[in-house]
């Protein structure tokens, strides 16, 4: 615009007639070409002024050319319902390809093999009566320390005393079973000697109905119930014996109630635990 303004300003007469009077020769031509060229700029100067720009060409992405697969391959074929159902019962299970199992993760972490998974307590006789369905079989109601006392199906033999109120040894983490129609709920250890002879094992002086016994060099915590499946018992019994003073071992590790002594058998020596 201030372009316009200084040319507009040669059309007055006084600077027209100062530019001729400047250059005699040449300037009423000067004055013909400026009044010509502003001309032609105030036609177009209004167009250019109104007409919008144009937009700008829209942009488009990146040509990329498609990829071919390599010539013999196939497109996969979408899963079918049956492959769906197996990805599904994977997740579930947390099965994935490629990744290690729980089981794979616990090959070598065997678990311990030991007394420390026996849950040994002492325990008092409440009562004793004769099993309903076997003349050979006794039921006594055991004191160990619980809310309740446990009921013990016992099959006595040889010089086995079994008295009200005596203190016995219990193996209590065994899994309850029935015995002809009686829920055994523990195990009642006694010693049996090669010649046939039987007691039950004795828990040391002033020990009390619940007392735990433990083994020195075994300090691992017991068992919640021993699997039947796993036979600890039967794998442990051969170690478990009454030494030649009569004191219950395992591995030469006394049957002790911590601050109250051994564990031993009443007259036996020599014997195994069972």
């Amino acid at each position: 615009m201030d372009n316009m303004q200084n040319v507009d300003e040669l059309f007055k007469p006084g600077l027209a007639a100062a530019l001729i009077k400047l250059d005699p020769k040449d300037g009423e031509q000067i004055v013909d070409y400026v009044r010509t060229q502003a001309l032609l700029i105030r036609e177009k100067q209004p167009k250019a002024l109104l007409s919008p720009a144009p937009p700008p060409p829209p942009l488009r992405p990146a040509h990329t050319s498609p990829v071919t697969p390599p010539a013999g391959d196939m497109a996969a074929p979408p899963p079918t319902l049956h492959d769906r159902r197996e990805r599904r019962d994977r997740r579930r299970t947390g099965e994935r390809k490629g990744r290690p199992t729980c089981d794979s993760l616990s090959i070598g972490a065997e678990p311990r093999v030991d007394v420390s998974r026996l849950d040994l307590r002492v325990g008092r006789i409440l009562s004793i009566r004769r099993h309903p369905l076997a003349d050979v079989l006794t039921v006594q109601e055991v004191e160990a320390g619980e809310t309740a006392p446990r009921t013990v199906v016992s099959k006595p033999g040889g010089e086995t005393q079994l008295e009200e109120g005596s203190l016995v040894v219990l193996l209590c983490n065994i899994k309850a079973r029935k015995v002809r129609g009686v829920v055994s709920q523990a195990r009642l250890l006694c010693c049996s000697a090669h010649d046939g002879r039987k007691e039950l094992l004795a828990p040391p002086t002033g020990s009390s109905p619940g007392d735990r016994i433990t083994f020195l060099n075994y300090p691992g915590k017991p068992d919640r119930e021993l699997q039947s499946r796993d036979r600890i018992w039967k794998i442990l019994q051969p170690d478990l014996q009454v030494d030649s003073r009569g004191v219950a071992n395992y591995k030469g590790r006394g049957f002790e109630v911590r601050g109250k002594g051994l564990c031993r058998a009443p007259s036996l020596t020599n014997a195994v635990i069972e």
